[in-house]
């Protein structure tokens, strides 16, 4: 079955201070986005997908000249919510299995792609999630209250859908509920499967998050 990655850019970085969109930061000696890239390259036969926003376009294409970064991929230009911009990357999807990932998780291993890609043909979906390390408490009109932790995960990406499916659901108006792609397709109606992830498949958002992921990477 044909295997697509659709690595969705399309973050300003206000939370990281920089004059730069968080995606472009360095991260041992390139930018964090060629290392999201890299990670799916050793796949066979991978198409990789980045969707990215207009704006930023010119700016990638400076990049790959200045770093010589040859991996082949599609670009695609983003919308103004993330919805959009996976919705605009999968209408150049075809049938197969596609891993929507972030662009700012650089870290993902190549066991845990195969692994959620294997549990997406098997199962029709694989969404990777780890459990929680510390507790939680609910909060609400009266106050808070402390809640089971083992009944919550953190919900990372990749996330991994058969292409025909996750595209049908896409093809609603956006509605907040939406918090990530597995939600679309369980209003759909399907159910979600959870695959095991890493706690060193970070998001980069903050600057405390970079120089961990500096950390990591040696």
């Amino acid at each position: 079955m044909k295997k697509y990655a659709l690595i969705v850019a399309g973050g300003k970085g206000l939370r990281m201070g920089a004059e730069i969109p968080k995606q472009f930061l360095l991260l041992q000696g390139k930018p964090v986005l060629m290392h999201t890239i890299e990670a799916f390259a050793n796949i066979s036969d991978i198409h990789i997908v980045l969707v990215l926003p207009q704006s930023q376009m010119s700016y990638w294409q400076e990049l790959i000249t200045k770093y010589t970064f040859t991996i082949p991929h599609t670009l695609v230009s983003g919308g103004d919510t993330r919805f959009q911009s996976v919705k605009n990357g999968l209408s150049t999807v075809s049938e197969g299995m596609v891993a929507i990932h972030d662009g700012v998780r650089p870290i993902v291993s190549q066991e845990l792609l195969n692994n959620a890609y294997d549990t997406c043909h098997q199962k029709g979906n694989a969404v990777l999630a780890v459990r929680l390390k510390d507790s939680i408490r609910e909060i609400d009109l009266l106050g808070n209250k402390n809640v089971n932790r083992n009944n919550y995960y953190l919900i990372q990406t990749p996330q991994v859908f058969h292409s025909s499916e996750i595209k049908a659901a896409y093809d609603v108006a956006e509605h907040d509920n939406f918090t990530d792609d597995a939600s679309v397709l369980e209003s759909a109606g399907a159910k979600i499967h959870l695959v095991e992830g890493a706690y060193s498949n970070i998001k980069i958002t903050t600057p405390e998050d970079l120089a961990m992921a500096e950390v990591l990477m040696k």
